[in-house]
């Protein structure tokens, strides 16, 4: 059994107020999120090193997904980044002055813009996230291969019960 930890202390002080029955799901989630933040400090700490932050590295790892011969509209990268339209624009703003995405007059919408990948943003997208995952198995180096199997496929059935049924990834065309 593992030893006690961060949450394991967190409820067995929260026991005295709160039956535990009603605080069981924290054994999951207050665990989920630590680790999400974890996570996310590993995230920008390894992006950082290509002077790059995590929402810059999902506006070009989507526009990656779309496919070489595709540009995407700023709408479309908002909606499935799930993200404002101001923060899409203060992004993409960020990312075409250092060469990275390039804006273009969309050829039948004379008010609109579409948005591509250059060769510079996928180099560095290729870099960023090669550091990344170095962190990322140093992150889950105690598991086992099994127990990450395991584990995916929790996450998984986790996800599925959170998100729309039938929904399936940010899709762009």
């Amino acid at each position: 059994m593992a030893q006690q930890d961060w949450t394991d202390s967190l409820l067995d002080s929260l026991a005295g107020s709160h039956s535990r029955k009603e605080i069981e799901p924290y054994q999951v989630t207050a665990r989920l999120s630590r680790i999400a933040q974890h996570l996310a400090r590993s995230q920008e700490e390894a992006f950082g090193r290509f002077k790059l932050n995590r929402g810059e590295v999902g506006v070009l790892a989507a526009l990656l997904l779309a496919g070489s011969d595709r540009k995407l509209s700023p709408t479309q990268l908002f909606q499935g980044l799930m993200l404002s339209s101001a923060g899409i624009t203060s992004r993409l703003d960020r990312l075409e002055r250092r060469g990275y995405v390039k804006r273009s007059r969309h050829p039948t919408d004379r008010r609109g813009v579409l948005v591509s990948l250059t060769d510079a943003g996928r180099k560095v997208l290729h870099q960023a996230v090669s550091a990344d995952a170095t962190a990322e198995r140093q992150l889950l180096a105690g598991l086992t291969r099994n127990d990450r199997l395991g584990l995916v496929s929790l996450l998984k059935k986790l996800l599925a019960g959170v998100e729309p049924a039938g929904q399936d990834p940010p899709h762009y065309g």
